[in-house]
Parts: structure tokens; C-alpha cells; sequence
């Protein structure tokens, strides 16, 4: 098992990894057309007036891009990010700490905005609409209430759930904005121009090859670059064609749908020991030994959007393209329509 020094050290070089390969400005960011045509104009508009951003919310699903905009955000408009996390934002006079120390115009990055505390909230709401912020001085009859101003800030919050946001702090955000997957040739556009950046060649079959299987997330396309780029070094000269590609996703077990193990074995246990559903969500996490939050949140979303599960009042059903791509023939007959 590995120890927590190892863990540390793990992260800290996958970060080190995300960091090098991070677009810095708005020339350099591929896909999301619309929401960065919206954020340079606000970002222009507010440099013309000499005023600190709106607020911004972004929203959608894991390692599309929600944090690199963010600091391109705070480079376009010539200010510093901090960075912080709802989970870490335990009590107010953690948000307090981080507030006060800002400078006019600075960027509070919130990553995971949803699991904030309730108290740290309520906190924000004054924060975020008159830039001060109340706290509470002493208890019992010596507890008195000290304003805090603050120099005018952007929120800038980051969620996966953002039905999980309660509507006062959703409301307070000037421009919300949902990131949607990407489409292959965005994808391969960005691993070529990561493997420009690691010092790789990757040929443009081999850069769309690592496209079409990255679940159209960007961070999954740099994780299987990374991956791809080992297999390239030790076995092809450091150059990725797309046989190259192939035979190292192959032996990730990444399929040419993208579908990875863990999908497969979901599958698999739905059609296979439940007869294709419906199944509840908690019984497949059981059986496939991961938590039932992991696959709701990071192997549903692109099972569905891929038509191999259909969510239903009773639970998951495997769909006919499930049966085909596991070589099985469908239990009692027609399976569920998407449709």
C-alpha cells in the first residue's frame, strides 16, 4: 500500500504534470467557443471601466476546464487567484482570513463550491453584494458585531453539482456558465499542442486517436497522452502514430469508444448478474467494489451520454448498445429506448 509521503508526492507531481500543460491565456484555451467569447467581453468591459469582474460561476462535469479559466481569468485582468476549496471552508473565520487579505480586484477561486459549509455561506452573501463582511466579537452579553469591509473581489466558484448551490448564493453570481464535453478534434488540438509541450511527436492520426477515447475531457486526454507518451519512449522512438496510440491504450484497457475497466465491469455486472436491470445504484457499487458517489459522479455521466444505461424510477437498465458491446444477447427480449 502506499504510504501518505507517497500519496503527497503523487498529487503533488500530477499537479505539477496539469500545471505545465494549463493554457495561461484566452488565445491559448481550445473548445468552449461561446463561454470564453463571453468572458473576454466582460473582461474587456470591465478593464474599460476600470472595475473588478463580476462575479463567475462555472458548472459541469470534472476536467473541462473550469479552474484553467479561472487563472486565465486572473491573467487577463492583471490580478492575483487564491485559490481555496468548499470542503476546506469549515467556519467563517476561515473565509474571513482568506477575504481580508485580498487587494482590490483580486480573484477568490472556490473550487467544489458546493461542499462548503452552511455557516461559510451565509457569510459570503454580504461578502459578494456589499463587500463587507460581519463577525462576532466575544460571547454572552459581552458579544458585540464588528463590520469588516473588503476591497472589491471576484468570486470566482467551481461546482459539479450545481443543483447542490442554494439559490441566494446562485443568484449573487453575475455570469454563470456550463461547460459541456468536448468534441474530438477540440481534444486532439489539445494533445498535440500538450505533446508539443512534453517534448513528444505525436502525429495527427495518433493525437485523434487519444481524442476519440478521452470520454471528452481534456484532462483525460493529457492523462492518456502521458501514458501514451511512456509506451511512445520505450517502444516507438518517441513518436506517437496511431498504431502507436493503439496499442498503448490497448494495453490501459481503454477501448476505441473510451469505454476503461471499471466501465466495462459496471456493464457487465448490470447485464450479467441483474439480467440488464433495473438495478439500484447502490447494489451495483457493492458489486463492483467502488463507492457509489465515484460512479455516479465520474462513470455514469459518460455511460449515459454514450446510451449504454438509462436511469429509471426503479434503477439502472442496461441498453441494447450495452448487450452488443459486452457480445450478449438482451434478457427478455427489446431492451429500453433512450429515446
Amino acid at each position: 500500500m502506499k504510504t501518505e509521503r507517497q500519496s503527497e508526492e503523487l498529487n503533488r507531481r500530477n499537479a505539477a504534470f496539469d500545471n505545465k500543460l494549463r493554457p495561461v491565456q484566452f488565445g491559448e484555451f481550445v473548445g468552449q467557443q461561446k463561454i470564453r467569447d463571453r468572458l473576454e467581453l466582460a473582461v474587456k468591459a470591465a478593464k474599460e471601466r476600470g472595475e473588478s469582474l463580476d462575479h463567475v460561476l462555472f458548472s459541469g462535469p470534472p476536467g473541462l476546464g473550469k479552474t484553467t479559466l479561472s487563472y486565465i481569468l486572473g491573467d487577463a485582468m492583471g490580478v492575483h487567484v487564491k485559490t481555496t476549496s468548499g470542503p476546506v471552508l469549515t467556519k467563517p473565520g476561515d473565509l474571513a482570513g482568506l477575504l481580508t487579505s485580498l487587494e482590490p480586484g483580486d480573484i477568490v477561486f472556490i473550487d467544489e463550491i458546493h461542499r462548503m459549509a452552511k455557516t461559510v455561506e451565509e457569510y459570503l452573501y454580504s461578502a459578494m453584494e456589499d463587500f463587507a463582511i460581519d463577525i462576532m466579537i466575544d460571547q454572552g452579553p459581552n458579544a458585540r458585531s464588528v463590520r469588516l469591509e473588503l476591497p472589491r473581489f471576484t468570486l470566482v466558484g467551481a461546482t459539479t453539482r450545481i443543483g447542490l448551490i442554494a439559490a441566494p448564493l446562485r443568484a449573487r453570481f453575475g455570469l454563470v456558465n456550463r461547460l459541456d464535453y468536448y468534441f474530438p478534434a477540440e481534444l486532439a488540438e489539445i494533445v498535440t499542442r500538450s505533446a508539443a509541450k512534453l517534448g513528444v511527436d505525436v502525429e495527427p492520426d495518433g493525437a485523434l486517436e487519444i481524442a476519440t477515447r478521452a470520454r471528452g475531457t481534456p484532462r483525460i486526454a493529457n492523462n492518456l497522452l502521458r501514458r501514451v507518451r511512456d509506451y511512445a519512449q520505450v517502444k516507438a522512438g518517441n513518436l506517437i502514430t496511431k498504431q502507436v496510440a493503439v496499442d498503448a491504450l490497448a494495453l490501459l484497457e481503454i477501448d476505441p469508444n473510451g469505454l476503461d475497466e471499471m466501465d466495462i465491469k459496471i456493464l457487465e455486472t448490470i447485464c450479467g448478474k441483474f439480467g440488464g436491470g433495473p438495478v439500484g445504484l447502490s447494489t451495483i457499487a457493492v458489486s463492483v467494489g467502488e463507492e457509489s458517489d465515484t460512479i455516479e459522479e465520474a462513470y455514469e455521466p459518460f455511460l449515459i451520454m454514450e446510451g449504454y444505461l438509462e436511469r429509471t424510477p426503479k434503477g439502472r437498465v442496461a441498453t441494447s448498445l450495452a448487450w452488443n458491446r459486452l457480445g450478449l444477447k438482451p434478457v427478455g427480449g427489446v431492451q429500453p429506448s433512450l429515446f
